[in-house]
C-alpha cells in the first residue's frame, strides 16, 4: 500500500486543522483503557464522558495482555476488542488508538511480551528481528482497527505508532518508525498515523517519518508561567511541517487545558480522566520512587472519574469547557493562535502573575483572548475598552473579542465580554448566548439593529448602535433583544458554580440544573462478615510437583517461560567445610524476595535488580535455600540508574552464596591522582606503587573537581570459597574495577555490588584496582566489603501465574477453619484468608479497604486478582505510587453469586514489626 493512501481518508490532519468528514473538529479526548475497566462498564464510562464534555478518547492496546505467552493468544471475554470499539461507535466518541508496540502506561513491561526479553531481542529499534515480532502482533490488532476506522464507519480517527520515543536510546527512528508505518499500512489502515514525543524530541520520536505526524506530551506545572511560549513553539514546529498541534497527553485539570487550547492545539488529550485498576499482574516499576517504585493496583491520578465510576468535581470542569468548545463550533476547530495581544488591546489593572492575553484567530472573523491567573490572589483586570472585572485566583478564562454573530445564524457582532461564552442554543429564529462570570462586568453587542430590549437582573444601554449589558454577577442576569429582522437575542449571565451544574436550557434561556448528590464514598464503611483461614509453610512453593524445573543453575524467570506472579527457587548449599554461614547474599534480584535458609526465615529485600545481603540471626551450617519471588510487574520505562529498571530487565534472581566470610577492604588503599578520565593500563596492575600515599578508598584529599584516583590494594581470596562479590556500601561515586589489570565490571551508587567471582581463585592473590570518579564532597562509600562463600547449587524452580494461584487457593480452601479478625503472623509465614463479601450492592460492588501491618496481601475475588497491597512496614516496604495503596476496587460485575468469594494470600514480610491484619472494611460504591 502507498503512503498517498492516507490522502484519502475521511480524516484529515491539515496545518490547521482536524477534519473529519470534512467537518473540522476540535477533539476532546480522555484515556480510556479496557484492560482497566471491567467489560460490563465500558459503555458505561463511555457515557460518562460524553455526558462530561468529551468527544473522543484514546485507547491503548497492550501487546501482552493478548499474547500471554508466545503464540498464545487471547481477544474473548474481558479482551475483547472489537466489543470495546463498537461500544465507542455505538456511544460516539472518536477513538485515537494507540497499539504500540511499546505503551509505557505504567503497565508491565510497556506491554512488551516478557519472552522477548528472554531471547535477548534488541527491543523498540530498526531491527528486522524485533519487527518480525512486532509484525505478528499488528497481525492481530491491525485488522481489528481496519475494520473500525473512520474510513469504514467506524470511529477510529488515527493510530500511533510506539509511544514516547525520545525517551529510549533508539538508534534509527527514522526507520523504525518508518517501520512500522509500513506495517501498519499494509493491513489496510488509511486514517492518519502520529508518533508522540515525551519529552519535546519530534525527531527522536517520530523521526520526522513521511506521513507520520509527530504530537507533543505536555506535563508542565500547571502554573508555569512560561508554559504558553514552549507551546507555541512547538505550534510553530507543527505548521512548518504541514500538522495541526496535536497534544496527545498533558494533565488533567482543565485549567491548563485552557491555556493549552489558547496555543491553538486541535487535539486535548489529558492523560487518565478515567481512572483503573490494573488487576492480575499486570502492575509495573518505574522510576517514579527515585529510583524505584512499585505501581499499585488502584490506577488513579485524581482525573474526573475515579476508577468505581464516580464522578469527581473536575468532570463539571470538563463540561464546561466541552461546551465552550461547541459552542464556537467549526470557528474554533480551525482558528490559528498569534500569540500574545498586540498593543492595540490596552491592558490595564493587575496584570501581575498573570498569563496572556494570548490570542487565537477565529475563522471567519474575531478572537478569544485567553487569560490566566496563576496564582490564588484574585486580579482586577480590563481590557479592549472594557470596564474592570475580577480574574479570580486560580482561573482561566476565555473571553471573546469582535466575533461576528453570523457565525449563530444572526447579524451583529459580539465586540467583546468579560464573561466567557459558554452554551449557544439555536432555535426557530432564536438564539440564546450564555456567559458565566465571577464578578461585576459587562457585554457589548453592535450592528444588530436592535428594537426591542427586555433586562432582568442587568442594565442596558444602546448608544451609536451598540449595546452594553453591565452586571453586578451576583445574580441570575437575562437580556433579551430584538433585531429589526425580528431575530431573537437572548442573553444569560450565569455565576460560574451556576454554569458548571446546568443541564439544560430552553430557547427562551430558561436553565435546569443539576442537584449534586453526596459522593457515596462518604457512606459508612462496614466489615466482611465471615472469615476461614489456612496457613501455609512460607518455604515451599505453591506449585505441583509436575511445574518445577530442574537446572543446573540459576536463571531468571523469563528464561524458564515464567512471565508473571510468583516464583519459587530451591537449592542446595555444598558443604562449608570449618566454615559456618554468616548470611546470604541474592544475585541480581528481583522484584520481591523472600528468603528462607533450611525452613528459617531470613527476610524480604526488594534489590531493584542489584544484589542483597541477608545476615543470619546467628551463625549456622546451612543446607537448603528457598527464595519466593515475586514479579511485581517489569519497568514501563527505560531507567539505567537500577539493573531493574531497565526497558529489557529480567526478573528473578542469578544465583545465591553462602557467605561464610566478609573482608574488609576500606583501608589501605595505595592512590594515584591522574589528569583525566583516560585508563592507563601501566596503573592497573604492574607498576611499582611503593611510593603512592596510603588511605581508605575515596579518602584522598584533591583539588580537582572532578576528581579521578586510581586506587589499588592487594587481596587474597579464602580457601574453600568460590564466590565473590565486592559491595560498595553508601557509594556516590563511579568506578570501574579491574583484577590484575583485566575489567571486571562498573560499580555505581544505585548498583554498588560487583560479582569478581570469574576473576578470582581462591587462595590466590590478586591485585584489585578501582578507578574512582568522584565529585568533591560525595563519598566513594561508607566502607568496601568482600562477600565470600559458597554458590547454591542443584537449582529447582517453579513459578504460579494467576490461574495457578487461584487453584492453590481453591484447593487449599477444603482443610481452613473459622478465624476472626484481627489475624496476625509471625514473619515469614503465609496464609489463605477466606472471606464472604456482601451482595454487590446493586451491581456496582465495593471498595475494600485493609488495615494492618507488616504484610503482603494478594486479593483475589471469585478467582480473579483484583489488587496487591503492601501495609505500612518498619523496614522493608518499597516505594508504591499510582493510586490508593491501602484499598481494593471489588467490581459487582464479577459477582457470581449473591455474595463474593475473596481468596486473600497473606505474606508476613516484616522482620521489625508486627505482621498483623487487623481489619478489612468494605465501602458501598
Amino acid at each position: 500500500m502507498s503512503l498517498d493512501t492516507q490522502a484519502r481518508s475521511v480524516v484529515q490532519f491539515d496545518s490547521n486543522a482536524v477534519r473529519i468528514h470534512g467537518e473540522p473538529t476540535l477533539l476532546l479526548s480522555a484515556s480510556l483503557f479496557y484492560f482497566r475497566i471491567p467489560r460490563l462498564l465500558w459503555k458505561e464510562r463511555m457515557e460518562q464522558l460524553k455526558t462530561y464534555g468529551y468527544n473522543s478518547i484514546d485507547v491503548y492496546f497492550p501487546w501482552n495482555y493478548h499474547e500471554l505467552r508466545e503464540g498464545e493468544w487471547d481477544f474473548a471475554g474481558e479482551r475483547d476488542v472489537e466489543a470495546f470499539l463498537s461500544a465507542a461507535r455505538e456511544v460516539g466518541l472518536w477513538v485515537i488508538a494507540r497499539p504500540g508496540p511499546y505503551i509505557c502506561s505504567e503497565w508491565d513491561g510497556g506491554a512488551l511480551p516478557a519472552y522477548l526479553l528472554a531471547q535477548g531481542i534488541e527491543i523498540r529499534q530498526n531491527d528486522p528481528v524485533f519487527l518480525s515480532r512486532v509484525a505478528s502482533w499488528f497481525d492481530r490488532i491491525m485488522p481489528i482497527l481496519k475494520a473500525y476506522q473512520a474510513d469504514e464507519d467506524g470511529t477510529v480517527i488515527a493510530v500511533q505508532l510506539d509511544n514516547e520515543l525520545d525517551f529510549y536510546d533508539c538508534k534509527d527512528p527514522k526507520g523504525y518508525i518508518g517501520a512500522l508505518r509500513d506495517l501498519t499500512l499494509s493491513h489496510g489502515i488509511t486514517v492518519p498515523l502520529f508518533a508522540c514525543a515525551g519529552q519535546g524530541g519530534l525527531l527522536q520520536a517520530a523521526g520526522i517519518a513521511e506521513n507520520v505526524a509527530p504530537t507533543c506530551n505536555f506535563y508542565p506545572d500547571d502554573r508555569d508561567p512560561e508554559f504558553e511560549q514552549k507551546v507555541l513553539h512547538y505550534g510553530g514546529l507543527m505548521e512548518e511541517l504541514g500538522y495541526p498541534l496535536l497534544v496527545t497527553e498533558t494533565n488533567r485539570a482543565h485549567y491548563l487545558l485552557r491555556r493549552l487550547l489558547g496555543c491553538g492545539a486541535k487535539l486535548l488529550g489529558p492523560y487518565l480522566q478515567v481512572s483503573g485498576t490494573d488487576f492480575g499482574f499486570t502492575n509495573a516499576t518505574n522510576n517514579w520512587g527515585k529510583p524505584l517504585a512499585f505501581m499499585t493496583s488502584d490506577y488513579d491520578f485524581g482525573g474526573m472519574i475515579s476508577p468505581e465510576g464516580h464522578i469527581r468535581e473536575e468532570a463539571y470542569e470538563g463540561r464546561l469547557l466541552g461546551r465552550l468548545i461547541e459552542s464556537y463550533g467549526n470557528r474554533l476547530a480551525e482558528s490559528k493562535a498569534t500569540g500574545m495581544a498586540d498593543e492595540k488591546l490596552v491592558r490595564t489593572g493587575h496584570w501581575n502573575n498573570v498569563a496572556g492575553p494570548y490570542v487565537l484567530d477565529l475563522k471567519n472573523g474575531g478572537q478569544l483572548l485567553f487569560l490566566t491567573n496563576l496564582d490564588d490572589e484574585d486580579k482586577e483586570l480590563a481590557i479592549a475598552g472594557s470596564d474592570s472585572f475580577l480574574l479570580r485566583g486560580g482561573r482561566s478564562v476565555a473571553i471573546p473579542h469582535q466575533v461576528p454573530l453570523a457565525g449563530w445564524g444572526v447579524e451583529g457582532t459580539l465586540e467583546h465580554s468579560t464573561a466567557e461564552l459558554y452554551y449557544v442554543k439555536q432555535a426557530d429564529g432564536k438564539l440564546v448566548l450564555a456567559f458565566h462570570t465571577e464578578s461585576a462586568g459587562q457585554i457589548q453587542l453592535s450592528g444588530s439593529g436592535i428594537t426591542a430590549v427586555e433586562s432582568e437582573n442587568c442594565q442596558s444601554d444602546i448608544r451609536d448602535g451598540q449595546l452594553t449589558i453591565s452586571f453586578d454577577g451576583t445574580a441570575d442576569a437575562i437580556c433579551r433583544v430584538v433585531n429589526d429582522q425580528g431575530a431573537q437575542i437572548t442573553i444569560v449571565i450565569h455565576d460560574k458554580t451556576k454554569a458548571l451544574y446546568m443541564d439544560e436550557m430552553d430557547e427562551e434561556g430558561i436553565a435546569s440544573f443539576r442537584t449534586i448528590e453526596a459522593d457515596s464514598a462518604e457512606e459508612e464503611r462496614h466489615e466482611a462478615a465471615v472469615w476461614k483461614q489456612s496457613f501455609l509453610n512460607g518455604a515451599e512453593p505453591l506449585t505441583l510437583p509436575s511445574a518445577r524445573q530442574a537446572r543446573e543453575q540459576a536463571s531468571y524467570l523469563e528464561q524458564c517461560e515464567i512471565y508473571r506472579g510468583y516464583a519459587w527457587y530451591e537449592a542446595a548449599v555444598p558443604s562449608q567445610g570449618e566454615s559456618v554461614a554468616q548470611g546470604v547474599l541474592i544475585h541480581n534480584g528481583s522484584d520481591v524476595i523472600s528468603l528462607y535458609a533450611d525452613g528459617r526465615y531470613m527476610g524480604t529485600t526488594v534489590p531493584g535488580g542489584s544484589s542483597s545481603y541477608l545476615p543470619l540471626e546467628s551463625n549456622a551450617q546451612l543446607g537448603k535455600l528457598v527464595a519466593r519471588t515475586e514479579i511485581w510487574g517489569h519497568s514501563n520505562f527505560d531507567d539505567a540508574r537500577l539493573p531493574g529498571l531497565k526497558l529489557h530487565s529480567l526478573k528473578g534472581l542469578t544465583g545465591m552464596t553462602v557467605v561464610t566470610r566478609q573482608q574488609e577492604l576500606s583501608r589501605n588503599w595505595s592512590v594515584y591522582r591522574a589528569a583525566d578520565r583516560n585508563i592507563r593500563q601501566e596503573l592497573l596492575a604492574e607498576e611499582d606503587r611503593k611510593l603512592w600515599p596510603v588511605v581508605n578508598l575515596g579518602g584522598w584529599l584533591s583539588p580537582d573537581h572532578p576528581a579521578f584516583e586510581y586506587y589499588r590494594k592487594s587481596i587474597t581470596p579464602g580457601e574453600g570459597t568460590n564466590s565473590w562479590i565486592l559491595h560498595f556500601d553508601g557509594m556516590q561515586s563511579m568506578a570501574k574495577v579491574f583484577v590484575d589489570g583485566n575489567w571486571a565490571g562498573d560499580v555505581q551508587p544505585f548498583d554498588p555490588y560487583l560479582d569478581l567471582s570469574a576473576h578470582l581463585v581462591a587462595g590466590q592473590p590478586a591485585e584489585l584496582a578501582i578507578f574512582l570518579e568522584r565529585v568533591i564532597g560525595l563519598p566513594a562509600g561508607r566502607r568496601a566489603v568482600m562477600y565470600e562463600g559458597v554458590k547454591a547449587v542443584d537449582w529447582v524452580i517453579s513459578g504460579a501465574e494467576e490461574p495457578g494461584l487461584g487453584a492453590h487457593a481453591e484447593a487449599e480452601q477444603a482443610q481452613s477453619l473459622d478465624a476472626e479478625l484481627p489475624v496476625q503472623l509471625k514473619p515469614g509465614e503465609m496464609a489463605w484468608l477466606y472471606g464472604s463479601v456482601p451482595p454487590s450492592n446493586n451491581g456496582k460492588g465495593w471498595r475494600a479497604w485493609v488495615s494492618g501491618t507488616g504484610l503482603k496481601l494478594t486479593v483475589m475475588l471469585e478467582g480473579r486478582i483484583v489488587g496487591r497491597i503492601w501495609t505500612p512496614c518498619e523496614e522493608g516496604r518499597p516505594v508504591l505510587t499510582g493510586g490508593n495503596d491501602q484499598s481494593v476496587y471489588l467490581p459487582g460485575v464479577w459477582f457470581k453469586n449473591s455474595e463474593g468469594g475473596l481468596a486473600i494470600l497473606l505474606e508476613a514480610v516484616d522482620q521489625a514489626g508486627p505482621c498483623k491484619l487487623d481489619a478489612i472494611t468494605l465501602q458501598p460504591i
